[in-house]
């Protein structure tokens, strides 16, 4: 029986970048979203709300995928609200998928947020976890909506007969456009707004993020985690962590990151400097740059993610992943992060996103 997948969030880092790993490996796919895009070959857009079910039964009739992936969250006000609507949208999904009786296996992404912790909660004093984290770590004593997304696919699993995986990135690195979460696009442009301006390209974060490891994961690395784990026998019914395979300090990548813009790196100088205050004020020079460069989008906030960039950069210890468990059991690829930021503002530079 050939494979058939649906990607849930197929508008987003992940999703985008899943669609062109499995088309390259002739899946027919096809990609869920809101506001589905068209600028994959070979994609088959589904438009369709996750959270109306009537909808969702109307785009999907006709359609019988084996695999699905859900890549897509919805950020809400409260981690309750996260969690009643997150929830919702998975179960909405399976439910509408049940009577085709053709799923045999789900993949839900989630995050480092189930060992750190939900936004209202992130790593802070209390629950931070020890690292490098694993996916045996046991999930901590706080409402979490990766947990709610979790519960809902293992009962609908076990209802309905499908295998099922479950994948946790650290910080995303690839190209989105309008995406809640997107550390590298964040610093390119404001990489790009400290060029324009005349000023430095300041670290933003906390002093252990500065000098502690770390480790991203590349959009490309978890595409192939995913098809990886849809098609192997061992991989069925686990979590897996998903990075790219090396570990690096910030005060490290910081200077390498400014040389590519030809700006001036500063280092932690003893006080966090958010970008979400530092960018607050610049979106009609983001909008003036756009109109120079005749870029594709000029609305600073749909680029740029100054918010998570600062939960991320911020947190008060270093954070880092192991990949044994996947690796034990053959996935073995590699990705340089240094090359996942450069790929990355070289794409942006290629596509007008960027000047």
């Amino acid at each position: 029986m050939k494979n058939i997948a649906l990607i849930v969030g197929a508008s987003g880092i992940i999703g985008s970048n899943l669609a062109q790993e499995l088309l390259a490996h002739d899946w027919p796919t096809y990609g869920l979203a809101r506001s589905p895009r068209h600028d994959v070959p070979g994609l088959q857009p589904v438009a369709a709300d996750l959270l109306d079910p009537t909808s969702l039964a109307t785009a999907l009739e006709g359609l019988a995928p084996t695999h699905v992936f859900i890549t897509s969250w919805m950020r809400q006000d409260t981690e309750a609200e996260n969690i009643r609507v997150n929830g919702l949208m998975v179960r909405n999904l399976l439910d509408a998928l049940a009577p085709k009786k053709s799923v045999q296996h789900v993949a839900l992404v989630t995050g480092l947020k189930h060992y750190l912790g939900p936004f209202d909660a992130y790593a802070k004093t209390g629950t931070l976890p020890l690292t490098p984290v694993r996916e045996e770590h046991p999930r901590l004593p706080l409402d979490n909506f990766y947990y709610a997304q979790e519960d809902e696919v293992y009962a609908a699993a076990a209802r309905d007969g499908f295998t099922w995986s479950i994948h946790r990135p650290h910080t995303i690195i690839g190209k989105a456009v309008g995406n809640l979460m997107n550390l590298g696009t964040t610093l390119a442009v404001y990489a790009s707004i400290c060029k324009a301006t005349g000023r430095p390209f300041r670290w933003p974060g906390s002093e252990a993020q500065w000098h502690g490891l770390s480790d991203v994961t590349d959009a490309r690395i978890i595409a192939k985690q995913l098809r990886w784990a849809a098609t192997t026998e061992a991989a069925r019914n686990e979590a897996f962590n998903i990075v790219n395979g090396d570990v690096f300090r910030w005060s490290w990548l910081w200077p390498r990151l400014a040389a590519w813009f030809g700006v001036e790196a500063v280092g932690f100088d003893g006080t966090i400097h958010p970008l979400e205050a530092e960018l607050s004020q610049d979106a009609a020079v983001w909008r003036e740059l756009a109109e120079r460069h005749q870029l594709q989008e000029a609305d600073l906030s749909r680029l740029a993610s100054p918010w998570h960039t600062d939960l991320d950069l911020g947190r008060p210890i270093e954070v880092m992943t192991d990949m044994a468990k996947s690796r034990k059991l053959g996935f073995r690829e590699y990705q340089s992060t240094e090359d996942s930021f450069l790929d990355l503002f070289e794409q942006l530079r290629q596509d007008r996103l960027i000047p």
